[in-house]
This record gives structure tokens, C-alpha cells and sequence, in this order.
């Protein structure tokens, strides 16, 4: 039986998928990227339709190639974000083939590489990426039973306000998916509950400086793993309205009502933790701490970046957190639908290697797995803070390229000095 070859297989072919692609290609080295749909489709068609970048233009894209039609302060699109990997793509002329799911992959026996099954037939690969990266799939807690008839959806296939029936809303997840969903369901004139967890909560620009900037020079995009506690400690911060810090306290005075995390519902009742105003007060906590840093920077450095000491006045606090909401009654409260804005899980069901822990997260060092041969790309803290972000997958991307070239090197010295053996062993006996 003939299979189609290739040294390296690239699973997806979002920012993940074509980022590796580059490097591969910038290395001679055989590749082909496979998209079960069409490339960045996530982009397109698994967020909302008023989607755009958590950062700006400037930083948040692949070191080759610019934004078109944007500034570098701006927030692109989600389409704008999608039309720039198709255009990357075809920059770099990455062999990337639309249509094509990939089903298993299976570790071939008794010799090297691997058997790719796909809804197009069989490939052979010495090498597998998967570049599916961490939103695969939706995590909605088995909390709510279906009898109780709330319309109840992920924030993955949230799209409008249109979309969910009339009534209030219940927005659980204070991330920036749900602080932005919560935020526009507000001004689409809904009443809106929004369930807040631990989260940070950095300044959207502080002295004329992006978040993303001051996250650089102070080394905190660097940092290799997250402080211990914080590992589910969401990042409250949106590009939406060109940019604009996230301040609970505002979207309440706006009209959102703000309670504790969703811990149970029963008889009609929705139960809340006592944890709003902890909550509220260590993200507080948090883009206060940032402040100081960047201010000992300006000193420590003697730059010349304007002082905005108004960033530091928080709001009164609102009638929702001084005294907490611990219960509502779904009926009386009107509310008819709920968002889970509550991330997301891998799904790696078709790669059947030996891989992974036993509650299926991957075993790897950034992204080199534990079965030889496999490799992860897109994932949180693969290799750093940034490794989820554009840029950062990027940078990932050139660390796995660099490892497959070394395997090929130590493949290659193998396979030279098995031809060089006969010969060796042939003039050895004719010597004697």
C-alpha cells in the first residue's frame, strides 16, 4: 500500500500552524500543514462577531509582516486578524492544504515516524506538530440542568445580543471574553449579571504606555511559569473601544450587576460564593502593584513618560459589592439565558501517543513531548507568559523547528555511520 510522505505533519493551520510553518520552511525542511476547515478559522467563526485583539497592532502579530490598513495602537478585528494569517500565509508560501481532517495519529511499529490517517487517505511523517493550540474545546460547568429552560451557551458560540432570547443575562467569568460580552450586552440595553472570579487586572495603558509594553521591559512576558496559586487566575483586559482599562466598579455604575462565583443552583436559585469583594480587591491589588513597578522604571531609568497619578483613584465602591448578592432567584430576577465565559480544554482524542498525563494534558518541555517525534505548539505557558500570544507562538515555533533540525542532524550522523560500517568492516577483513 502507497502512502503520501512528509518529514514534518502540522496539525492546524492557525497562528500556531503557519508560525512553525515559516520556521520550518526557513530551514529546507519538508513540511505539510493540514486545516480541517480553512486557516485561522477560529478567528472567524468560533468568536463574537464584535471580537477584537486583547493587544495592540504594534505588538501583537509575527515579526515579518505588519497589519494592513490599521495603525500600530489600533485593535484589529477578528477578520482583520484572520485576513492577516492567510496573507502571512501566502507570504511565506506555506504548504498548507483546507479541508482536510486529521483523525489519529499512531506511532508506526518497529520503525521510525508515524501513520496519519486523514479524511483524505494515509500519510507517513517522521515528525507531528500539533498546532491546534489551547481553544479547542468550550468548558461549560455541569451546573445548570436543562429543565430549568435557560438558553445556556459558551462564550465560543456567543456571537450578538440578538442572538439570545429577551430577559437578563447571566455572564459567568470575568476574564476578558466575559468582561467584554458582559459589557456589550449592557449597552445592547440587557440587564446583566456578571459572575467575577480571582482574575489580574493590568492597566490597558499606564504614562503613555500599552500594558503589553510595560509587561516587556519589566520582564514579565519572560516569566516561565505562573506564580503559584494563580495557575486559573484569569487576565481581565480588552482592546474593545479602542482600548480601555477594565474597571469593575465602572461596569457597575454602568449597570452590571456584579456577584461572586457561581457555586450551585437549586429550587429555582442560583447561589453565589462570598468571594466578590476578595475578588475585586486583589485585582485591585494587582494593577495597583504594576503601577509601582512601572513607576520605579520611569526612576530607575530616567525616562521621560508622563505622570498620571489619576490612574490611581478607584471608583467609590457600588451598592452590589458593599453588599453582596449570595442567591437570586432565576424568575424573579427575569434572567433567561447564561454565558459561560469559563476558557477552555484541549482535545487531543486523535493523537494516540504516549504523550500525555492521566488527565490528558500533554507532557512536554516547551512543547517537545514525552514521545519522541511529537510535538505541541499554541499552548499556555509553553514556554513563557507570552506563549498563547501571537508573538509569543511565533518565538515558540522557532524553538520546535530548531529541535527537528537537531533530530535530523543526530538521524543523519546515524545513517552515515551505518553506510560507512560495510566498508569498515569489509577493509578490516581484507587487511587481515
Amino acid at each position: 500500500m502507497s502512502y503520501e510522505q512528509t518529514e514534518v505533519l502540522v496539525v492546524g493551520a492557525g497562528q500556531a500552524g503557519i508560525a512553525i510553518s515559516e520556521h520550518l520552511g526557513a530551514r529546507g525542511i519538508p513540511h505539510l500543514v493540514l486545516e480541517r476547515s480553512r486557516i485561522a478559522e477560529r478567528w472567524r467563526s468560533e468568536r463574537w462577531d464584535s471580537l477584537v485583539a486583547n493587544g495592540p497592532a504594534w505588538h501583537d502579530r509575527f515579526p515579518g509582516r505588519e497589519f494592513d490598513g490599521i495603525s500600530g495602537d489600533a485593535f484589529a478585528s477578528k477578520e482583520q486578524v484572520a485576513d492577516y494569517f492567510v496573507s502571512y500565509a501566502d507570504m511565506i508560501d506555506a504548504p498548507v492544504r483546507c479541508g482536510v481532517e486529521v483523525t489519529s495519529v499512531r506511532k508506526n511499529a518497529g520503525r521510525p515516524g508515524f501513520h496519519v490517517q486523514t479524511s483524505e487517505g494515509a500519510i507517513e511523517a517522521r515528525y507531528v506538530v500539533a498546532a491546534t493550540g489551547p481553544f479547542q474545546k468550550g468548558v461549560v460547568p455541569d451546573l445548570l440542568p436543562a429543565e430549568v429552560g435557560l438558553q445556556q451557551l459558551h462564550s465560543s458560540s456567543y456571537r450578538r445580543p440578538e442572538q439570545l432570547p429577551a430577559g437578563a443575562v447571566l455572564v459567568v467569568g470575568a476574564g476578558s471574553s466575559g468582561v467584554q460580552i458582559a459589557d456589550e450586552l449592557r449597552r445592547a440595553g440587557r440587564q446583566v449579571y456578571l459572575s467575577v472570579g480571582p482574575h489580574d487586572r493590568p492597566p490597558r495603558s499606564y504614562r503613555g504606555r500599552d500594558f503589553v509594553w510595560w509587561l516587556g521591559v519589566l520582564n514579565k512576558w519572560a516569566a516561565s511559569a505562573p506564580p503559584s496559586g494563580s495557575e486559573h487566575v484569569t487576565i481581565a483586559v480588552s482592546g474593545a473601544h479602542g482600548g480601555q482599562t477594565v474597571d469593575f466598579r465602572a461596569l457597575a455604575a454602568d449597570g452590571i450587576t456584579l456577584v461572586g462565583r457561581t457555586q450551585s443552583f437549586a429550587e429555582g436559585r442560583l447561589h453565589f460564593a462570598e468571594d466578590l469583594r476578595s475578588n475585586i480587591a486583589d485585582g485591585d491589588a494587582n494593577y495597583l502593584s504594576l503601577l509601582d513597578e512601572a513607576d520605579a522604571y520611569v526612576e530607575r531609568n530616567g525616562l521621560d513618560l508622563p505622570e498620571e497619578p489619576e490612574a490611581r483613584e478607584l471608583r467609590p465602591e457600588p451598592g452590589c459589592l458593599t453588599d453582596p448578592i449570595l442567591e437570586l432567584e432565576v424568575d424573579d430576577a427575569g434572567i433567561t439565558s447564561v454565558v459561560w465565559a469559563t476558557g477552555f480544554r484541549v482535545d487531543y482524542s486523535w493523537l494516540k501517543v504516549d504523550a500525555f498525563d492521566h488527565d490528558g494534558r500533554p507532557r512536554h518541555q516547551r512543547g517537545v513531548a514525552a514521545e519522541p517525534g511529537i510535538y505541541f505548539l499554541g499552548l499556555p505557558w509553553q514556554s513563557s507568559r507570552g506563549s498563547s500570544f501571537i508573538w509569543g507562538v511565533w518565538h515558540d515555533a522557532k524553538h520546535i523547528a530548531d529541535h527537528i533540525m537537531i533530530q535530523q542532524g543526530y538521524l543523519d550522523h546515524e545513517t552515515a555511520v551505518d553506510n560507512l560500517r560495510p566498508a569498515v568492516l569489509g577493509g578490516a577483513l581484507r587487511s587481515t
